[in-house]
């Protein structure tokens, strides 16, 4: 999931056709491309909506993507830097964190994932259907948001 998003980020920051708007982006989401070398699946794929500091917060910024996964598309395990919430808009998905059980969230539903918490299950629920969900990061400014496990 964020390896293509990742190698998306990385390709915006070299493009830079946006200047203004990619500028801020690229400066953002740069501590992804580190997992760039992550393949994605066949349908499968990671969209910047956007991200932005956070003033209120000093240090931390929040960046929001659009993840969506072919039919049994998934994500290897992972943890992210910051807390993460999930909003699911297409389809059903699958999602395991550590020590929990696997649970099935339907379009509407969201769910939480506090930082560093290992998600263990991030697949589509459908072997037929694609489906996405809306994540929203929260951390530090400069933290790489996912790192793959081994």
């Amino acid at each position: 999931m964020m390896a293509a998003f990742a190698g998306l980020a990385c390709a915006f920051a070299l493009g830079r056709a946006l200047p203004v708007t990619m500028d801020a982006l690229s400066a953002a989401i740069a501590p992804l491309c580190a997992s760039s070398a992550q393949a994605a699946g066949a349908g499968d794929k990671v969209e910047p909506i956007g991200s932005y500091a956070l003033p209120n917060v000093p240090g931390k910024r929040v960046t929001i993507v659009r993840v969506t996964y072919g039919p049994g598309g998934f994500s290897r395990p992972h943890r992210h830097a910051g807390s993460v919430t999930a909003y699911i808009t297409r389809g059903e998905i699958r999602s395991q964190l550590g020590g929990g059980p696997v649970e099935t969230f339907a379009v509407g539903q969201t769910f939480f994932e506090p930082p560093g918490a290992t998600h263990l299950v991030s697949a589509n629920a459908s072997s037929t259907e694609p489906a996405e969900l809306i994540a929203v990061f929260v951390a530090d400014e400069g933290a790489q948001l996912t790192t793959f496990l081994e």
